[in-house]
């Protein structure tokens, strides 16, 4: 197979994120971008229909820096709606459908969405938002229906509109998505991302793991999931098709493995609880995973009896431990040379990617040595623009250090516990505050109590978080 080179977008720049699919529509236009349940959406279709809905969006009077959310199972709908929505200079808020509809409430009002992408299936959600005080002016991807109170534009009308990109004034500073997360306040706090800050994860995973358009590259997690930007972003840097699993594969390790083989996946990216469950025994047998040359996980801690089983199962396959909030995007990572032993406690997170500096400080903010116990700061392009009205996380959220010449450089404080090893890693110890991963997803225990506080039968709460056999958090 020929691999292809991207050439530079049409403004001869790249610098936002919707390039990299417009330079794949351009190099290549018939080869996929997408697949899901066995079909195929190429680069060229992909972009003209992402466009499509740019000029839907502008014509509803959807404004540079306006955000647009997206409520929907993932699909070739879901990729056209993201892209859409960065063609037309806003900014995409990719909403949780297994969310409740008071927290979904919550964010599209904090946020200021008043349009949004949707399906029919969540119509009924999308009408208790709209009687709500968030309001809700249009809604973009289902037909009218009878009564609804709010304007709709049906996928065949965005269809019509031109299949070429609006002129719109966006720059590399200006965001390009908010991701929720769990607050510590007990309310979800929305983390900004620019186009240079996401391209600039897209750019530096594509580097690093020798992405090609001949990679073919799984979609294991949800768009409100911060895995998924490499994914669709480094997968279209590096004008590769990326698989989009169906939210009901991710539920059974078998239907997931028999995927993966039937796909020729090239490259998994995904949760340690996922790996754990497809190391079940007898769920990959009779499995030819042999395409698979890369398997990477984040989100929580890889437990070293499941990984290593998968890589006997795996041999040709390299396993890399990624390190990074959803602030930072990834900023460091552990590739996995030998096969771990059984009694170690657990694998490091590793060393930065290239073009990501830092530091690890005690609470006075000096550095700390080898086997000490710091914060983890982070100073990277790929680092978010901060909270979303929140100044007040933003002050504590970046540390100032004094740089060369009097220069002042700007740290990300992830509330991460390292030390640093003699071998030149770091070791993940733990939190500052009372934050978990428990399944992939960020939970802040205080924003549990806070919920069940509220409850009128509920007088006082408190909230811990305990380990099953396998280590996992429940």
């Amino acid at each position: 197979m020929r691999l292809r080179a991207m050439p530079a977008s049409r403004t001869g720049m790249t610098y936002l994120l919707t390039h990299l699919v417009e330079q794949a529509a351009d190099l290549d236009p018939d080869h996929p971008a997408l697949r899901y349940r066995g079909e195929s959406l190429t680069y060229g279709a992909l972009w003209a229909r992402a466009s499509a809905v740019a000029h839907a969006l502008i014509e509803d009077g959807v404004q540079p820096g306006d955000r647009v959310g997206i409520l929907l199972q993932k699909s070739f709908d879901s990729a056209v709606a993201l892209y859409g929505i960065m063609a037309a200079g806003a900014v995409y808020v990719p909403l949780d459908p297994g969310s409740p509809t008071s927290r979904i409430a919550f964010v599209v009002g904090d946020c200021g969405i008043t349009r949004l992408v949707s399906e029919p299936r969540f119509l009924p959600t999308l009408i208790q938002l709209a009687e709500s005080a968030v309001g809700i002016d249009t809604v973009f991807g289902i037909d009218d229906p009878e009564g609804a109170p709010f304007a709709t534009v049906a996928w065949g009308e965005i269809a019509t509109r031109p299949s070429t990109p609006p002129r719109i004034r966006t720059t590399e500073q200006d965001l390009c998505y908010i991701l929720y997360t769990s607050g510590s306040t007990g309310t979800p706090k929305g983390i900004m991302h620019s186009h240079r800050s996401a391209l600039a994860w897209a750019e530096v995973t594509a580097a690093e793991y020798a992405l090609t358009s001949g990679d073919i590259i799984s979609n294991y997690a949800p768009l409100h999931f911060d895995l998924s930007t490499l994914d669709y972003f480094g997968g279209a840097r590096a004008g590769a098709t990326t698989v989009i699993i169906p939210e009901e594969y991710t539920r059974f390790p078998a239907s997931l493995a028999a995927l993966i083989a039937d796909e020729r996946m090239t490259v998994l990216y995904t949760v340690p609880l996922a790996l754990v469950r497809l190391a079940t025994p007898g769920t990959l047998d009779g499995k030819d995973l042999s395409n698979l040359r890369l398997v990477l996980f984040g989100g929580e801690p890889m437990p070293i009896k499941h990984l290593r089983r998968l890589m006997s199962i795996i041999p040709g396959a390299q396993f890399v431990n990624v390190y990074g909030p959803t602030e930072t995007n990834g900023c460091m990572h552990y590739r996995v040379r030998d096969v771990p032993d059984e009694r170690d406690r657990g694998l490091p997170i590793g060393r930065p990617y290239p073009n990501v500096s830092t530091m690890v400080v005690d609470t006075d903010r000096r550095p700390v040595g080898v086997g000490e116990t710091g914060e983890l700061l982070v100073r990277a392009p790929t680092v978010m623009r901060g909270y979303w009205s929140r100044p007040d996380l933003n002050e504590t959220a970046f540390v100032q250090v004094g740089g060369v010449g009097g220069t002042v450089e700007i740290y990300h404080a992830t509330g991460d516990l390292v030390s640093p090893t003699e071998e030149g890693d770091l070791a993940f110890l733990g939190r500052r505050d009372r934050q978990i991963k428990a399944r992939g997803n960020r939970v802040e225990l205080d924003e549990v109590e806070a919920a069940l506080v509220a409850h009128p039968s509920v007088h006082e709460a408190a909230v811990y978080a305990l380990a099953d056999a396998e280590g996992s958090l429940q």
